[in-house]
């Protein structure tokens, strides 16, 4: 390769970085950093988290053979320069669509990754559970007894070491007696500012015990700690180098792992002397290594929570910055008003003017929109870090005191607290308030942050109320209602999305229990040809779909507004006459909205052979953009035109009941 010559080209494999000498590396990282910056300052996407480890993946490929050996990620986003060398170049122009590469690994991509990995705390588990089972095979590394065996990494980062499942893990990985390497990527960052007691303590290691500072004396005894038989005899084994930052006295050491760090996560010859010390260790070992998050982009560096996973933006120099090393700035690509701004906005004015009101996110102050109700309201307003479950339990805690708490999660993250909403919440007949962002597809980030059962899991819980916004006013109408709602759990539901403003103009009527909306009102009481009742933002798809027909049918559209309960008044005015009725829905068609009208119509003995189901199908649906997803699931207009001209009625007057199964097709 000749001087000058792009390096990052070449490498097709971890083969051809394990090739290079340990000098050509850090211009390996810098082309990776480049590439990563132009492709998602373009099109959006994990920005810091990546940037933070590029040193830190190639050091790791570079002394580990992951076509054999297994690398386990945690916090998955974390995962792109992984991708740059392990054949996915390519797709790198495609990132976040179907036709390139996913946010999150994806084992459909390639060997390299094990699991696809969007929810935090599970690699060392996940870890664990290969560790035994290729042991069981006989096929697990040992130093001595089978030196060709296959070696176990998982990379922990961005502060999901704090989940309870972690916790979990790495009580059963203390139990290993054989290799298995638990690498810390400390950046001092979750998503935003990682919260708790666990996070005080790595910034105070980070700030006690810099980078080699740790040498101990060989003879000194280790203290007698769970596990300590086997922390005592690995120490022993240690290499000289890894014995100079071994950390005697390690939270980890309670796990039974011995501890080494922190080490510097961007200097290779540093990393890759520990990393080949640490290969051949023949015990459980946590590496801890500090890292930058935003490394190489320095406004990234500069607010981490900002470039998490940034929309697109540019680079704009600036001639009359008076610091040259700030010589250009970052403008952000700010998009139409989202739901996650309007609610944020909407918890700040019901915080300022009920002091009951509490508020709380697990890692996600930005993600959920919750960042200046934690500013202003910092004794009213919590992040607990990446806690879903713990949030949940305190949120009933405080319900109990008789406040009135409101959990801002995403869907894809309320799946952790179910147990939580069950036992403590909704069989408590707690009033605890569920503020699920990130509702129904996600676009960019695919199907391992889908929002898809919330609705199937809530419902299953006696006295819970689901709801669903359709636009602004609601989503206000929606946590309104909830806030004087005090008979059991409730929850809204809404998208990662824009809000719609062709409503904002007519008044919102305020949620009534198990009442929906009638959005056109001709309808309020006549009948129209066809019935749709939306759960959520379908409902504007479905009023542009009633426009795109309406020289051929009359549509009439409500916004159902709950899916539970129900409302059965509606249902049985239109089963009753015939109508054939589209219930639409941004989730799974399993235990969702239309199911609930369906179980309905079934208690209160109707024929509900003219009632179609529009939702998410029984099926994985990959990263794309929304839109394209929302095609692919048929919940575009074509996709409701489609089903309203299948459902009509034969003639212009004429309501035919005709069983759904020879409406559809079915066999």
């Amino acid at each position: 390769m000749t001087i000058g010559e792009p390096m990052l080209p070449t490498i097709n494999s971890p083969a051809d970085v394990r090739g290079l000498s340990v000098e050509d590396l850090p211009r390996l990282a810098a082309e990776i950093r480049a590439a990563i910056i132009d492709k998602v300052s373009r099109v959006g996407g994990h920005l810091a988290p990546n940037l933070g480890v590029v040193e830190l993946t190639l050091a790791l490929h570079y002394v580990f053979d992951f076509s054999h050996d297994r690398l386990l990620f945690d916090v998955g986003h974390q995962c792109y320069p992984h991708k740059l060398i392990t054949g996915r170049r390519e797709m790198l122009g495609g990132l976040r669509t179907r036709q390139g590469m996913a946010g999150f690994p994806a084992p459909s991509e390639s060997p390299f990754d094990l699991f696809a990995v969007g929810h935090a705390g599970t690699a060392i588990s996940t870890a664990v559970g290969m560790a035994r089972g290729d042991t069981l095979r006989a096929e697990a590394f040992h130093s001595k007894n089978n030196p060709a065996g296959r070696r176990v990494v998982s990379l922990v980062g961005d502060a999901s070491i704090v989940n309870g499942v972690a916790m979990e893990g790495l009580n059963n990985a203390g139990t290993l007696g054989r290799q298995f390497l638990v690498v810390l990527n400390d950046n001092g960052m979750s998503i935003s500012r990682p919260q708790g007691a666990v996070a005080q303590y790595f910034d105070r290691l980070r700030l006690s015990h810099l980078y080699g500072d740790l040498k101990k004396g060989a003879g000194k005894v280790l203290r007698h700690l769970p596990g300590g038989g086997l922390v005592r005899e690995a120490y022993h084994k240690l290499g000289e180098a890894t014995k100079a930052v071994y950390a005697e006295d390690s939270w980890f050491e309670w796990f039974g792992l011995l501890t080494v760090g922190p080490i510097d996560g961007h200097d290779f010859p540093t990393l890759i002397e520990y990393l080949a010390e640490a290969r051949d260790f023949d015990r459980p070992m946590v590496l801890h290594v500090k890292t930058i998050k935003g490394k190489g982009l320095e406004a990234a560096e500069r607010d981490a929570t900002t470039f998490h996973s940034p929309a697109a933006f540019r680079i704009v120099e600036d001639d009359e910055a008076p610091d040259p090393a700030r010589a250009c700035r970052v403008e952000v690509s700010s998009g139409a008003r989202s739901f996650t701004s309007a609610f944020g906005e909407a918890m700040h004015a019901m915080m300022a003017r009920d002091p009951a009101v509490v508020a709380c996110t697990a890692a996600m102050p930005d993600g959920t929109g919750l960042t200046k109700v934690l500013a202003d309201f910092p004794e009213r307003a919590w992040d607990v870090g990446i806690c879903e479950s713990h949030a949940m339990d305190m949120m009933a805690g405080l319900a109990k005191t008789g406040l009135k708490p409101f959990f801002a999660v995403y869907s894809t993250f309320l799946q952790r607290a179910f147990d939580q909403a069950f036992q403590e919440a909704a069989l408590q007949g707690l009033p605890v308030r569920l503020c699920l962002d990130r509702a129904g597809l996600v676009g960019g980030d695919g199907a391992v942050h889908h929002g898809f059962c919330d609705v199937a899991l809530l419902r299953t819980l006696p006295g819970a109320c689901v709801m669903a916004a359709i636009d602004e006013p609601s989503l206000l109408a929606a946590l309104e209602f909830m806030r004087v709602h005090d008979e059991g759990l409730s929850a809204v539901r809404y998208p990662r999305d824009a809000v719609d403003a062709r409503l904002s103009g007519a008044p919102c009527p305020p949620f009534a229990l198990g009442q929906a909306r009638c959005l056109t009102p001709e309808f309020e009481t006549d009948l129209p040809d066809v019935a749709i009742l939306a759960f959520g933002t379908p409902a504007m798809q479905a009023l542009d779909a009633r426009a795109a027909l309406a020289d051929e049918t009359r549509v009439g559209v409500w916004d159902a507004r709950f899916a539970k309960p129900v409302d059965r008044v509606l249902l049985r005015r239109l089963l009753e006459a015939g109508v054939p009725v589209i219930t639409i829905e941004d989730h799974g068609l399993a235990g969702g909205f239309g199911a609930a009208a369906l179980e309905a119509a079934s208690e209160m003995g109707l024929d509900a052979s003219c009632v179609m189901r529009l939702g998410l199908p029984d099926g994985w649906i990959h990263q794309d953009s929304r839109g394209a997803q929302l095609t692919e699931a048929g919940l575009d207009v074509p996709g409701i035109c489609r089903a309203v001209r299948a459902s009509a009625p034969a003639g212009p007057d004429v309501r035919v009941r005709v069983p759904a199964a020879e409406r559809f097709g079915v066999l």
